[in-house]
């Protein structure tokens, strides 16, 4: 063989070579990603030619797939659209979000749980079906909380959360503005763009899940944080007296902007029940606590309760609340009432109160309660997780006792339920933004004696009048509606 022919032959092996390795590569250690790479319109187009599982609450869906005489053969479908399009998300050519991405295997019926069932189509030369996903979402207290967040008015930017103090389990959750997931479901893929591209451009964020996707300061709803720090020292119980007095001068500061006032609220001059402090909602008090007991037991208590970290897996993405690890006196007294660099999502503020209600252990809050397959058979029941142990059971029996106090006699008296001894906080945080509101909040769960649900409403914005922006007064009835329908 002269050369040349050889030089030809080596080059074509070579070339044979990089064909095998590249197809290799591709088949083997790439298909995976490609697979799941939103890119690929293969699998989108074969995904909407499958008939795709059920979101349900209770036993009805809140998305399903529904025959349609067309090339993708079904149509994802939402009941309620409005309600629910915070958690279930969307399915679309172009993207998933929600529920509907995070249980995509399953609902798609790919899932290693349902290998036994997609086996049995495939021998039986069936087309897959999806399997279900059962949500933990209780559909009084989510139509409550939509109900009493509406009725704020149309322009009402702000979430719900709800919990099951002794699971985690998610008993609503709710953002405002909402929005209709079927016009991004729709087989007008035209349509579906201009509908997303008006979403996402809407300065009111309708696409945002502000439940746990929004972090805001949480004002003074943060105090029960501080109030637990408190107590856990050892140096306080809620039948003690707790620093008060008219305004308190932060530490290493001097004149007006250091000074903390109360805003008008009866807090004494010098030492003052707890309970005063807490129904008042005392700011000079929280501020000497949080000095008092240190920037680290601050940092420790807060991280205890699940500030700066993740905890959410079943819906993304969950925005981290953050507490600062850093900070001299001065800041440490402004984060006593939950101002300087603390901001938290309704979620986090719902699971500090769910922890207080459950003897001081947070649980793991989840969302999807069970995985089934296409005949609604269970096949993996998800189990109630501790996160932390926030506080001792002693702790977190002096909180109630303050919590209660404040629903009976202080700002929180909105929540009251004739009956019921309920607990609860209210917060009105600063924005610290030039014409920007502030930000209403309110905590609570119910019965105090044997909870069955923890809640925390936030109102970023409304059509309300900027002096009448209070938590207990807009937040207040809110939570007492959901309390109310899980409970009665």
């Amino acid at each position: 063989m002269n050369k040349p022919i050889r030089t030809i032959s080596m080059f074509c092996l070579l070339l044979f070579l990089a064909l095998m390795i590249n197809a290799t590569y591709l088949q083997y250690y790439k298909a995976s990603s490609l697979d799941k790479d939103p890119r690929n319109r293969r699998v989108i187009v074969a995904a909407y030619s499958r008939e795709r599982g059920a979101i349900l609450v209770g036993r009805e869906p809140v998305a399903e797939s529904l025959p349609k005489d067309d090339q993708y053969k079904f149509q994802r479908t939402y009941s309620q659209p409005l309600r629910y399009a915070p958690i279930t998300g969307f399915f679309s050519y172009y993207n998933q979000t929600g529920v509907e991405q995070t249980q995509n295997a399953v609902l798609s019926g790919d899932d290693p749980d349902l290998f036994v069932t997609k086996l049995i189509d495939l021998l039986s030369n069936n087309p897959t079906k999806g399997g279900s996903v059962q949500l933990t979402i209780n559909p009084k207290a989510q139509n409550a909380a939509y109900d009493g967040l509406k009725a704020l008015g149309n322009n009402v930017q702000g979430a719900v959360v709800a919990l099951e103090p002794s699971t985690g389990k998610i008993l609503a959750m709710v953002s405002s503005p909402t929005f209709d997931p079927n016009k991004l479901a729709s087989h007008d893929l035209s349509s579906v763009t201009d509908t997303y591209k008006s979403l996402n451009d809407d300065p009111a964020e309708p696409l945002l899940n502000r439940a746990i996707q929004t972090t805001l300061p949480p004002g003074s709803t943060f105090k029960l944080v501080t109030a637990a720090a408190a107590i856990e020292s050892g140096n306080y119980t809620a039948a003690d007296k707790v620093p008060g007095g008219p305004t308190y001068q932060l530490p290493l500061t001097s004149g007006p902007s250091g000074l903390i006032d109360n805003e008008g609220r009866d807090c004494g001059t010098d030492r003052i029940p707890f309970t005063q402090a807490m129904g008042n909602s005392c700011n000079t008090s929280f501020a000497a606590l949080a000095n008092e007991v240190g920037a680290e037991a601050m940092t420790k208590q807060a991280e205890a309760f699940g500030f700066n970290s993740h905890y959410l897996d079943d819906l993304r993405p969950q925005a981290i609340s953050q507490f600062p690890t850093k900070m001299d006196a001065a800041e440490t007294g402004q984060t006593g009432f939950g101002q300087f660099d603390v901001t938290a999502t309704p979620l986090q503020m719902a699971m500090v109160a769910a922890g207080i209600a459950n003897a001081g252990t947070v649980m793991k809050p989840y969302i999807v309660d069970e995985v089934q397959s296409p005949n609604y058979d269970v096949i993996n029941k998800i189990q109630p997780e501790e996160l932390s142990q926030a506080v001792t059971s002693t702790t977190a029996s002096e909180l109630t006792k303050l919590m209660v106090y404040t629903v009976d006699h202080g700002t929180a008296i909105p929540a009251a339920i004739p009956g019921i001894v309920v607990a609860g906080k209210t917060g009105t945080a600063q924005s610290g933004i030039t014409n920007v509101p502030p930000y209403a909040w309110f905590v609570s769960f119910a019965p105090a004696d044997d909870p069955k649900v923890a809640v925390a409403v936030m109102i970023q914005k409304a059509d309300i009048p900027r002096d009448e922006i209070a938590g207990g007064v807009y937040g207040g009835p809110i939570a007492k509606a959901i309390m109310e329908a899980v409970i009665q």
